[in-house]
């Protein structure tokens, strides 16, 4: 890891820390709006698809950051942009809180051959390439730091998780500040991905 990507690491997360970890939405508002978004991600925000992520339990700060992408094109997402598009900031707000507020279910397990692998990279990462430990930034049960923008990504469907990963490692997914996903998983092999997704969904 370079001294420039641990600074730039360290500057984010003191600015991120500063900042509102919530959003101010309405809970039961944001029940109402959830409507034409049961289809992919349940009605509880767990998805049954695995190419789709659970929100559940997800930081309303970071849901609503997506939308926003999404909504500004600067994450390309053929089902997510239009629906986006037609989202208010305040209908954002409330759909996050809403979605913060429900419980996360298990998507699954993490599959045994990958464990080790996984385990390996999520906890302490791999320092002679530059591959910061994952729990660094997102926990060590995966539940992320809501004020830094870090998501929670413990229990999530392993298909999305590798699915973005090599998202950020083919720079199709821009949005991480300072480059610091793309920068990881640039670092990443196939078989390395593939195992810190299947960990990622057994991780609680």
């Amino acid at each position: 890891m370079t001294a420039k990507f641990v600074a730039a690491l360290g500057l984010f997360v003191a600015l991120g820390c500063s900042a509102s970890a919530a959003a101010a939405g309405n809970k039961e508002a944001g029940q109402a709006k959830s409507s034409t978004c049961v289809a992919c991600h349940g009605m509880d925000g767990n998805s049954a698809n695995p190419e789709w992520p659970n929100l559940a339990g997800q930081h309303s700060s970071y849901i609503v950051k997506q939308l926003k992408h999404f909504k500004a094109a600067d994450r390309n997402n053929p089902l997510m942009m239009p629906m986006a598009m037609i989202l208010s900031d305040q209908d954002m707000d409330d759909l996050a809180v809403y979605f913060q507020a429900q419980t996360p279910r298990p998507t699954g397990e993490t599959e045994p051959s990958k464990l080790r692998l996984g385990e390996k990279l999520y906890r302490g990462g791999d320092a002679a390439r530059g591959v910061p430990a994952c729990a660094g930034c997102h926990g060590p049960a995966g539940a992320g730091i809501a004020g830094a923008g870090y998501p929670r990504i413990g229990g999530q469907h392993a298909t999305y998780a590798a699915l973005q990963m090599r998202a950020y490692k083919a720079g199709t997914r821009a949005t991480d500040p300072n480059t610091m996903m793309r920068s990881v998983a640039s670092r990443l092999t196939e078989a390395e991905i593939d195992a810190l997704a299947s960990y990622l969904q057994g991780l609680r």
